[in-house]
């Protein structure tokens, strides 16, 4: 989790010489004959707030799978912090996808859901203990760590699986479409949550289909038929 301070005024594009963290270089990635992404070119910056914004079909999902590694581009590029990620495996690289379906573990409780990353990096049982907790009292579920996800509202259960995102302190944390299964009140605390993170440092990216959604984000890029239609800042 990168801590570069309160993002308040964030603008590292008034800088004359930006180095971003995320590049996309001329991306291409085609099913069935068809592009889901044209030769998309993009940077994110470190601390971003960072919103792709389209109807279904517009290549949003598709491009944050090629960021995470479950899909490789046809053409192009996708660089972070400098590497070029092509010959990287999803689990190797240093970002971390919140799936619309929350992607949580049923037979496993919130601790163990959220401590499974870290299992699988072979991290000391004390350590892998303390972060679990650290997470869990952040996102406001230190009361809920033996339940299991069936046991769960929709916003507590989107809060594991932030909290699972987060918890291995990822470069970027990518978000598809974080309140689609919650109500319209629980979503906007989900997206306040998604703002102290950007506060404290965290750089995200977050796939919508909604505009009060992408308005919470510094920057919103607009894609329609696999390419950038519109790229705006908001702050």
């Amino acid at each position: 989790m990168r801590t570069v301070g309160a993002k308040r005024g964030f603008a590292p594009w008034a800088d004359p010489n930006p180095r971003p963290l995320l590049r996309l270089e001329a991306v291409t990635k085609g099913f069935g004959g068809a592009a889901a992404v044209d030769h998309l070119s993009l940077d994110v910056f470190e601390g971003e707030f960072f919103a792709l914004l389209g109807p279904s079909g517009c290549g949003k999902t598709t491009l944050l799978r090629l960021i995470a590694g479950f899909e490789r581009p046809d053409t192009g590029r996708v660089i972070l912090d400098g590497v070029d990620l092509a010959p990287v495996p999803p689990y190797r690289r240093p970002v971390n996808m919140m799936f619309q379906s929350y992607a949580l573990f049923p037979h496993l409780n919130v601790e163990a859901n959220v401590a499974f990353g870290l299992k699988q990096e072979r991290l000391p049982r004390r350590e892998i203990g303390q972060r679990v907790a650290d997470m869990l009292a952040m996102l406001k579920l230190e009361n809920f760590g033996r339940r299991k996800p069936h046991e769960l509202s929709g916003g507590q259960r989107q809060r594991v699986a932030i909290a699972r995102a987060l918890v291995n302190n990822p470069s970027i944390l990518l978000a598809d479409e974080p309140t689609g299964n919650l109500d319209s009140q629980t979503g906007e605390e989900i997206m306040a949550l998604f703002a102290r993170l950007h506060e404290q440092g965290n750089t995200i990216i977050l796939v919508t289909h909604e505009s009060d959604i992408a308005a919470h984000a510094h920057r919103v890029i607009r894609l329609r038929d696999g390419k950038v239609e519109k790229d705006e800042r908001t702050r």
